[in-house]
């Protein structure tokens, strides 16, 4: 439907303005474009002021760049799709109209697609010009991210004279526009109409069925929150100019109110100026920044999210610095209404970095419009607020409102919560960063660097551990024993984390110990399982456990402890200290000894507690060797046995810990009815890595999530 309107706030009043929603499917593209080509048609039928001036050139760019736009929102979000198109006309003289189109998808954790893809990119993301064409083509455009959307949108100036311009839309276009374009006529325009169109099924002139008076979806009533800037129709907000949402005029507003930043209502409808309104759109705008960034765990995301939620509902540029511990604060993010002026911003904010007095930590201060604004357009208010969580700055917050002398009050303190909401996801960032780096350091030193080579034997390991910020819970080993014994290992420590990485840490040396020793596969687990019951064990696993509650009471508090562990990472409520803490410990062991030369190699091996290993013959036989026996560190006076059997050439043994085997699928697991020996069975003739992988794909593919325990496998197979 199309509305002619009038009577804009500020130096851009919107003439027209047009809306539909689309379905995400492949006729979306074909519909988009008749949409735009009939409402730019139905605006120069109705005479609206400025349409006579959209030539067939800006006609056929602006269709061109909705189709390229949808067809990448359709493609790479896979929701429907809101198309509005806009009209605008500046009150300044001299200065052309603009038609400002915008695509809105619902899908907004997808990244925009534009540059180049990788090589490595799988394939459902390779290919899409859309922005490249955008880029190439719009005098500006840029990107906004709401709660639960997405809009890229793009301007495109006008011809600057009446009716007799050259190349101005007559009536041979409005023509073509009545009967469809022809490319569109492949598309199943039946069923594309049927989807998109009004009752009058269609977007020529009829479809302004009520006439002039009639109210556009989306437009009927006013917006609440912040997410009313440029909601619907994508043109220029109040307060704001026609440089792409970026800049207004030459001349500064002094006495702009807050109403008009912190809630602006759609061009039709009287702003609301009581406080009530105002504080309405700031607790929108604030519950949709915490909501944006719980959870983010990489800083350089929680400054984007920052830069496009003040950006431009807020400000019209923004930048963020972060500290450094050892050198000068880095610019991590820049970001502009108008995308074109990034680079430009940038190269001008590098020369000037802000020092915010310390006397001012975490209040927003007033500050110098940076130099050089040919370079991202006019003067205007900045301000800068120090980024503060816990007593600790961790950077520096600057934006700018342009056409302004000040920011109004209540802007100021919005400005204010906002920051201190990202200072808290950077805080929150951060340490998840340093507890991930420590985990791989800790995970690094407690498993071998790298697996020798055992004569006659090949050998293949698969080690996942479920997630970034603790040590898991399983490990594996393979070492020489001496006199041409080779043994391999692999265990599995109730629970994970720092208590799961003492007991690691200990029962490899252990193990590595008493096997050069001398002692059978028996006897190993035997003196393993009684120092295991050591109280000296029990203290150092749980004063780690002890640390990790220690961390969690500390939150907020002094960096130490706090920095290593973080209960909001590790487990949320922690451990109970002085007991709970698990010291059981499923084990697989076992010895090689080589038979001679081709005959294959003697393997003496004992489970404790560990999912049995399997044999898979040449011809496809799986067998199941050693037997079930208790785990180690319940009980003391406990004596393991071992089993001896020949493995020969072409035989495979898999070894696996209970990540694999009790993999969930709903109610099923992985191995119920014997799903490991099956897949197991179909491995035969392929080598140790291949068996490696085919089964780790089998256990991905069992289950639509991922696993939710270590997953660990060892597979040795005799050449």
């Amino acid at each position: 439907m199309v509305l002619p309107v009038g009577g804009g706030v500020g130096p851009v009043r919107t003439s027209a303005s047009a809306r539909v929603s689309l379905p995400g499917t492949p006729l979306a593209a074909s519909a988009a474009r008749r949409f735009v080509r009939a409402a730019l048609a139905d605006w120069a039928a109705l005479e609206v002021p400025a349409a006579d001036r959209v030539t067939d050139q800006v006609a056929d760019e602006a269709v061109l760049l909705v189709s390229e736009l949808v067809t990448n929102a359709v493609v790479h979000a896979g929701t429907a799709v809101e198309v509005s198109c806009a009209l605008d006309v500046s009150d300044r003289e001299g200065e052309p109209p603009s038609l400002v189109v915008e695509v809105t998808d619902h899908h907004p954790t997808r990244v925009v697609r534009g540059d180049p893809p990788d090589a490595d990119e799988p394939p459902e993301y390779a290919g899409g010009h859309g922005l490249r064409l955008v880029a190439e083509i719009a005098e500006s455009w840029g990107t906004t991210y709401r709660r639960a959307t997405k809009s890229v949108w793009f301007q495109m100036a006008v011809a600057p004279t009446g009716p007799a311009a050259a190349g101005g839309m007559g009536s041979a276009f409005m023509d073509a526009a009545a009967a469809v374009d022809a490319m569109d006529a492949m598309d199943a325009m039946d069923a594309a109409n049927a989807s998109v169109a009004g009752p009058d099924g269609g977007f020529g002139a009829g479809a302004v069925a009520g006439g002039l008076g009639a109210v556009p979806d989306g437009l009927e009533s006013v917006p609440e929150g912040l997410g009313a800037v440029s909601e619907g129709s994508g043109a220029v907000s109040e307060g704001l100019g026609a440089e792409g949402l970026g800049t207004v005029g030459e001349g500064r507003k002094e006495g702009v109110e807050a109403v008009e930043i912190v809630a602006p209502a759609q061009g039709l409808v009287p702003v609301r100026r009581d406080p009530e309104w105002i504080q309405r759109g700031a607790l929108s705008f604030l519950a949709e920044a915490s909501d944006l960034l719980a959870g983010q765990f990489d800083e350089d995301m929680v400054t984007s999210l920052a830069g496009q939620l003040l950006v431009p509902r807020l400000a019209d540029w923004c930048a963020v610095w972060l500290d450094s511990t050892s050198g000068p604060p880095r610019l991590a993010r820049v970001w502009h209404a108008s995308e074109g002026r990034i680079e430009g911003l940038r190269q001008v904010l590098e020369k000037e970095p802000p020092h915010v007095p310390t006397a001012v930590r975490g209040s927003a201060v007033e500050w110098p419009w940076p130099a050089d604004p040919a370079a991202y357009g006019p003067g205007g208010a900045a301000l800068a607020c120090r980024l503060v969580a816990g007593g600790r700055a961790l950077g520096t917050l600057l934006l700018g409102r342009a056409g302004l002398v000040r920011m109004p009050a209540e802007v100021v303190g919005l400005i204010e919560d906002f920051a201190r909401r990202v200072a808290l996801a950077l805080a929150s960032a951060r340490r998840y960063t340093r507890q991930a780096t420590i985990s791989r350091v800790l995970q690094r030193g407690l498993l071998p660097s790298v697996i020798p080579r055992i004569p006659g034997v090949e050998s293949a390991v698969v080690y996942e551990p479920t997630g970034e910020i603790s040590a898991g819970g399983d490990f594996y080993d393979v070492f020489p024993a001496g006199d041409g014994r080779w043994c391999f290992v692999l265990g599995d420590v109730c629970g994970n984390g720092p208590e799961a990485a003492v007991v690691t840490g200990l029962v490899r040396p252990w193990l590595r110990l008493l096997a050069r020793e001398g002692y059978g596969v028996g006897e190993v687990l035997d003196r393993l399982n009684q120092l295991l019951g050591e109280e000296a064990v029990e203290q150092a696993v749980e004063g780690a456990a002890e640390a990790v509650v220690a961390g969690v009471e500390a939150v907020g508090g002094p960096a130490g402890v706090v920095e290593l562990v973080d209960g909001g990472l590790v487990g949320g409520a922690g451990l109970p200290p002085g007991g709970g803490v698990a010291r059981f410990l499923s084990l697989l062991y076992g010895e090689l000894e080589p038979l001679g030369d081709g005959l294959g190699v003697r393997c003496t091996l004992a489970s404790a507690g560990h999912p049995l290993p399997l044999v898979l013959r040449p011809d496809g036989e799986v067998r199941t060797v050693a037997a079930p026996q208790i785990l180690l560190g319940v009980v003391e006076d406990v004596s393991y046995e071992s089993e001896s059997f020949d493995l020969t050439p072409g035989e495979t043994l898999l070894c696996v810990t209970d990540g694999v085997t009790e993999h969930r699928s709903g109610d099923r697991q992985f191995d119920d009815e014997d799903g490991l020996a099956a897949t197991f069975a179909l491995c035969a003739g392929l080598s140790a890595r291949q068996v490696a992988e085919r089964v780790r794909r089998a256990v991905d593919e069992f289950a639509a999530d991922p696993p939710d325990d270590d997953l660990a496998m060892l597979v040795l197979k005799v050449l």
